[in-house]
């Protein structure tokens, strides 16, 4: 659906993307992830082709966006940081406006009362838009992304500025997009990303430095993989039997916590996923365990570490010359103040 091969943006001498390349299939919602300043909006733009890149390419559906710059844009459907709203507006001026503008060929008054529908803006349809509160803007600003009903929605920092509630519901209305649309969700907050993502993209000083599904890319990058468990049982005879387990490679107590039980720890190899035979053997041999937790990193472990290095652990980009690791890349794009706009409460 997406592809991105070996993007690079330059702004004078700051260096703002370096060779980006991944893929997104079709049907997928993708977190883009990174600190500001990372190149989260730089590589939105250049997608939706409001920005040129120094090299590299991006293909929507196989068409190029510098080959078919008008096919491309049909493709997508873009809300950025700041949603392009007219505030002297109502929503169904508005709404109406971009129809034009995007020269949409379904039926007008059925395709605008749908989207109203989806993202649940028929109570204010009637209303300026300078009068609504900050979710309902957000609403609306999604609303004209889904106009023409592109395949490709790409949504950047959608739940800035919102209250808790407002940020639920903007969620739930995402992961709905998901089902009929490829989407990509670009984001600082790890939380946001977790919650509705299916893959995390991490983008650190304008490279790209993890990549993969966001129920496991921690553990798989994740330098040590050890289980701590507690049980109740003969302690010498616990570390010997746990050591025997297939895949383990060290087992040691680390004590007696409570009284008769004991915390071991159970180290294995990254490739083998020991707890339904620690499980079991603990079972069979009638030592019950009252607690067990592994040594991964969290995403928010894993999202520190990544984007206060220079480490790149993205397979894809092995292939890439690397920079000279005395290269300045402090840099800081695409930031706008954002917006305290105050409207009617929803």
């Amino acid at each position: 659906m997406i592809e991105v091969k070996n993007l690079t943006k330059r702004y004078g001498q700051n260096l703002a993307l370096d060779r980006v390349s991944f893929k997104i299939e079709e049907g997928t919602i993708v977190g883009f992830l990174g600190p500001n300043g990372a190149g989260k909006s730089t590589t939105m733009n250049i997608i939706t082709g409001y920005l040129s890149a120094t090299s590299g390419e991006v293909t929507v559906s196989g068409k190029n966006t510098l080959e078919e710059p008008n096919e491309v844009k049909r493709q997508i459907g873009y809300l950025p940081e700041q949603p392009p709203l007219y505030m002297d507006m109502t929503v169904k001026e508005y709404l109406n406006f971009m129809y034009d503008l995007k020269k949409t060929k379904l039926p007008r008054e059925e395709h605008i009362k749908e989207i109203c529908r989806l993202v649940k803006i028929e109570n204010v349809y009637n209303r300026l838009i300078g009068n609504l509160s900050k979710g309902y803007k957000q609403r609306v600003g999604i609303a004209q992304a889904l106009i023409g009903n592109p395949p490709v929605l790409i949504l950047d920092e959608p739940t800035v500025g919102l209250d808790p509630k407002q940020i639920i519901e903007i969620r739930t209305l995402i992961k709905n997009l998901g089902r009929n649309h490829t989407v990509i969700l670009s984001s600082h907050i790890l939380p946001e990303v977790q919650a509705v993502c299916e893959r995390i993209l991490v983008i650190n000083n304008g490279r790209i430095v993890a990549d993969g599904a966001t129920d496991t890319l921690a553990h798989d990058l994740s330098p040590d993989h050890r289980l701590i468990l507690r049980a109740e049982g003969p302690e010498k005879e616990m570390v010997h039997a746990l050591q025997n387990v297939p895949g383990v490679v060290d087992t040691y107590s680390l004590g007696e916590k409570e009284k008769g039980v004991y915390e071991i720890s159970v180290e294995s190899t990254p490739d083998n996923d020991i707890r339904r035979d620690v499980f079991a053997l603990m079972a069979r041999k009638g030592w019950p365990m009252v607690a067990l937790r592994n040594t991964d990193l969290t995403l928010e472990d894993l999202f520190l570490q990544l984007t206060s290095s220079d480490t790149t652990v993205l397979p894809q980009q092995e292939d890439a010359a690397q920079l000279d690791p005395d290269q300045d890349l402090d840099f800081e794009v695409d930031q706008e103040p954002e917006q305290n706009e105050k409207g009617d409460e929803e």
